[in-house]
Parts: structure tokens; sequence; C-alpha cells
């Protein structure tokens, strides 16, 4: 009977998954699996773009906020969370669906460009995998735009997330004047310069493991110029990172799991802020191959180690190098070697 019961359960969950999450072809002729294939084996790479868009608007078309490399090695057991900074110079193939002629820019403009003219998401997809797969080897199985946005309605619905706050975080959106009200504690001028609003208290997120409501973890993750360690972008990247994982890690839980009513509002608000690319598997076929990595065994990690190395091209203004050890990196997820990698470097560890 306790089997039985089990197998309903796994059906209903499989079902409401299905239901529920946002489906679409994304990746199209640049992803690697064709629709024929109905097993995952080997390793995986998804790819992840982060947009910060109202939840009840479609992704923005502008260019991609975040750009993340979600890997799982062969054995099914682990995965890793690879970032690759917005700003990144790179030379972006042509794209003969638009007449885009080709050429160098930051790697978020590939997003963009391939949107245009009719693209849409899924040609702003389809760039930036071929932008990637052009500079760095790596080639997808699958993809997903993930609207942080929209990851606050899930963590609301998750009553919050524990995130580990590793760099005192200034708010420049979210304030409070001596009575208690909300307001806007920073105004910015034409050159994006700070200035305190008087009698406004910025939010300010102190470094250690905390519970964070959902509306404090997406302040958290918008975060890039009031960091108490100057790495801007670097530094939102990894509490992006960070919030994604946190999220996963509270649906993943007994007491989200274990919730059938819980369980159908969370998958409901992930099906509202994500939409995904299978690469023509089923979810119930993902899910089951997935079966093994838990949260415990998702790891991020901090390209360039965090740091900065930026060049001001003319034309295309200040844009990112990455390092020797950082194209290293790539080549580690691209050669399925990224454990090697990271007891070489472990420092690039991002702890959360």
């Amino acid at each position: 009977m306790g089997s039985g019961s089990l197998i309903v359960g796994v059906k209903v969950f499989l079902a409401q998954a299905t239901r529920s999450v946002t489906q679409a072809n994304l990746l199209g002729g640049a992803g690697n699996q064709a629709a024929s294939h109905v097993t995952v084996s080997g390793p995986v790479n998804v790819l992840l773009v982060g947009t910060d868009g109202r939840p009840d608007q479609p992704a923005d078309l502008g260019r991609a906020d975040s750009i993340i490399v979600l890997h799982v090695p062969a054995g099914h057991d682990k995965a890793y969370l690879v970032s690759i900074p917005r700003d990144t110079l790179v030379q972006i193939p042509a794209d003969p669906s638009n007449e885009y002629p080709g050429g160098q820019d930051k790697i978020n403009a590939a997003f963009a460009f391939g949107s245009q003219d009719g693209g849409g998401v899924s040609g702003g997809i389809q760039l930036l995998a071929r932008t990637i797969k052009s500079a760095y080897g790596i080639t997808f199985d699958a993809a997903a735009v993930v609207n942080f946005a929209g990851f606050q309605q899930v963590a609301g619905v998750l009553g919050g997330v524990t995130m580990c706050v590793d760099e005192k975080t200034t708010s420049i959106h979210v304030g409070f004047t001596d009575s208690g009200q909300e307001a806007l504690p920073f105004t910015q001028d034409a050159n994006l310069q700070l200035s305190p609003v008087a009698g406004v208290t910025p939010q300010v997120y102190n470094p250690g493991c905390q519970h964070l409501s959902a509306w404090q973890a997406l302040d958290f993750t918008r975060q890039r110029d009031l960091l108490a360690n100057g790495d801007g972008d670097y530094g939102r990247q990894r509490h992006q990172q960070q919030f994604i994982k946190a999220v996963f890690k509270e649906v993943l839980s007994t007491g989200t799991i274990t919730n059938p009513a819980k369980f159908s509002k969370v998958l409901d608000a992930i099906g509202k802020a994500m939409t995904v690319d299978t690469g023509g598997i089923s979810i119930e076929d993902w899910i089951y191959a997935m079966r093994g990595v838990t949260d415990a065994g998702i790891t991020t990690i901090k390209t360039n180690d965090g740091q900065y190395d930026s060049i001001t091209v003319p034309g295309i203004g200040s844009c990112e190098q990455l390092s020797d050890t950082s194209l290293q990196l790539l080549q580690s997820v691209k050669g399925d070697t990224v454990g090697q990698f990271l007891t070489a470097y472990p420092d690039w560890i991002s702890h959360s």
C-alpha cells in the first residue's frame, strides 16, 4: 500500500509540474536535443537567462540581466551554476533571420540582437546560445528564461527564503522614513551618481545567514551599486545564483513537497516566473534523470573570482574580459571536469 501511494503521489507531482510550467521552443536549432530523444544521459548544460521585468509582462526583449550556465555532470548527482558577466566582450555571430550582420559587443547584446525584428525571446536565446558556443564551445540541452520579479511571488508562496548574505548590501531601491513609510532612499542623475534622500533610511542587509521575506530577497538580489566589497555586477550575479539556489532548496524541502496545496501554489508561481525549453525531452524524464541532485549538491561559482577586469572599447564602452582561469572554468564545463577545476581553485566557490 505504501508503494502504491508513493506511485500515485509521484504521478500527481509530475502531472502538476507538466501542467504548471510554461514550455516553449527557445533554443530551436541552437540546442543539442532532437524531438525524438526521450531520455537524458551524459553531462547536461542548461542556459538560464535572467530578466527583471514585472511578472505580469512578457520577458524583456532588451539585454539579458543575467546569463547563467547550469552544468550537471554525467553522474547527475551534482549541479554547478556558472555566471557569464553580462558585459563580457565577445564576437556575436551573424543572425540571418533578422539580418543582423554579427560583430563585437557585450555578450548580453546577443540576446537583444536576436530578439529584434520579431525574433522574440526564442530568437534572443538562440543567438545567445550560438554566441556562447562560438566563444567557449559550450552547447545546451535545455534553456529557461527566469523572471526574478516573478521569483518574488515564488518566494512569497514559500514564506520567504533563507540566504547567507556575504557582504553588507545597501539598497538603492527600498528605504523607510522615520514614520515607517516605504520611500526611495536615493536619486540618480544622468551620470548614474547616487544622492541620498533626506529623511529616508535605506534598507541594509548585513552579513550572516538569515531568513528573508520575498520582497527582501528580490531587493537584495537587485543591488550592485552599494555593495561593501565594491564588486558590483559580480556581486549581483553571485547573489542571483544564491537566490535561485535558495528558492529551489525551499521547493525541495519536506515542508513543501509533502504539502499538496502549498506545492501546487509553488508550481503555479514557478510556471509564471519561468519559461523552459526541455530540449524535446518530457519534464517527467528530466525530473527522473535529475532525481539525484539535491540542494546540497548545487554549487555556485564566481567567474573571474568575482574581480573586475575591465577595458574600454570604442563604440561599445566599458567591457569585461574573462581571465585565463575563467576560460579554464568554461572549458571544464565543456569537458565535464568542473569538479576537478574546483579542486584546483576551491576559493572560486561562492558559499551561500
